[in-house]
């Protein structure tokens, strides 16, 4: 499993690494790859709990909300998302469709907005002014503590830590993340950035802290729907969604950490 899971590691940083290098439509594309992927597995935990998304629309819509963050100015995501809101009550009301709307209708719009629209950050951080430095502080930062809390709770993890979500996770796997993501947050951010050393701090530490909420989000939803994975795709990391549940939050985050807290633009 360990050996897996390094070699899809190995695999993926690197293109992860040269679209955010790449920055525009590249980066976009790849997100909206991984998007349209997660966003999928998303409508089939769904589909688990009786729901019936609109698979094509939803993913779709998903792609829309990333690639409209190149273009921020014009605010196109909230505008897509309430058309595809409204289209799809039209077209249930054309045809007097009652039978589990409201499932189909809301499972849609969320697994777009919870995929598509967090993952839209990324895009906005790479706009930023050294935006390739904050997409990669987030990320790396998201990976580092994710490791840590991987291999401190597998060697000396004893306490569970949220066990009803994520039977798993330890208190001391949580606690090293917290550590390595605050490390992280200081290595990146005073050298490249430029922050002082206590706001790198604070950033890798909110970045480790929404990253494990992240992570236990998606677990919350895999439990209410009996699945460990949401996917297969991944080898040794399950689902895509699996893999980028923990960037989800932390993307968010530190965007609007940078212009408010810092003042990038």
């Amino acid at each position: 499993m360990l050996i897996t899971r390094i070699l899809s590691a190995l695999v993926l940083i690197p293109v992860v690494g040269v679209a955010a290098y790449l920055g525009g439509v590249w980066l976009a594309g790849l997100v909206a790859l991984f998007a349209v992927l997660a966003v999928l597995e998303f409508y089939r935990i769904c589909g688990r709990l009786g729901a019936h998304s609109y698979n094509v629309i939803g993913a779709l819509l998903t792609v829309a909300l990333v690639f409209a963050a190149l273009f921020p100015a014009y605010e196109l995501g909230p505008h897509l998302f309430i058309a595809v809101l409204v289209l799809l009550m039209i077209i249930r009301v054309v045809k007097q469709d009652i039978g589990g709307f409201l499932g189909d209708w809301s499972s849609t719009l969320i697994g777009s907005a919870y995929v598509g629209g967090l993952l839209s950050y990324y895009v906005l951080l790479r706009n930023l002014e050294q935006g390739l430095i904050w997409v990669l502080l987030a990320v790396v930062t998201t990976w580092v503590a994710d490791t840590g809390a991987y291999f401190v709770g597998s060697a000396i993890g004893r306490h569970p830590f949220f066990p009803r979500i994520s039977p798993r996770k330890t208190i001391e796997g949580a606690v090293a993340a917290l550590a390595a993501g605050t490390l992280t947050g200081v290595v990146i951010g005073v050298p490249f950035l430029h922050l002082t050393g206590w706001l790198a701090a604070l950033l890798g530490l909110l970045t480790a802290v929404v990253a494990t909420l992240g992570d236990l989000a998606e677990s919350l939803l895999k439990r209410q729907a009996g699945l460990k994975d949401s996917g297969t795709l991944i080898p040794g990391h399950g689902g895509v969604l699996d893999r980028i549940d923990s960037l989800l939050f932390a993307g968010v985050v530190v965007y609007y950490f940078a212009i408010w807290i810092v003042g990038v633009h």
